[in-house]
């Protein structure tokens, strides 16, 4: 399966990247994972192919549990063959604009709190893995 972390702005800090790499690393079994990092949301949609299955990280979005990521987003995309190109996009310190919202098929949220998009990043990296252990049933998540 072939996915897209399309995210505005790049990371600096050494302890973020080492985690990113670390997810990375974890996901290789379960997926091919391209991490793009664009100036601003008009690059981000520009790069977009116009059948991606589009995936909005926003506070605006419905929360829901990894496991209902899992099945639901993960579990359905994977299910499809890889026929559209799957992309999660992470906004920058401003969010996203109405334009990409209603461009999404789905907008989550990590519940009612404001987060900052460069943990934002690492928290899509963890919920990829969990999503992918829990569809195999591996031991990592506990309900």
């Amino acid at each position: 399966m072939k996915l897209t972390l399309a995210v505005i702005g790049r990371l600096k800090e050494s302890y973020f990247l080492e985690a990113e790499a670390e997810y990375k690393k974890r996901l290789k079994p379960f997926c091919t994972l391209a991490v793009t990092e664009l100036k601003d949301e008009s690059a981000l949609l520009a790069a977009l192919p116009a059948n991606a299955h589009l995936y909005a990280f926003d506070e605006t979005g419905a929360s829901i549990t990894s496991v209902a990521f899992a099945n639901d987003i993960l579990g359905k995309e994977q299910s499809h063959g890889g026929g559209a190109p799957v992309v999660f996009a992470i906004g920058g310190a401003d969010g996203h604009s109405d334009v990409l919202r209603r461009r999404a098929k789905k907008l989550i949220a990590f519940g009612q709190l404001t987060i900052a998009h460069r943990l934002v990043r690492l928290l899509v990296l963890e919920q990829l893995y969990r999503g992918f252990k829990i569809l195999r049933g591996e031991p990592y998540h506990r309900d």
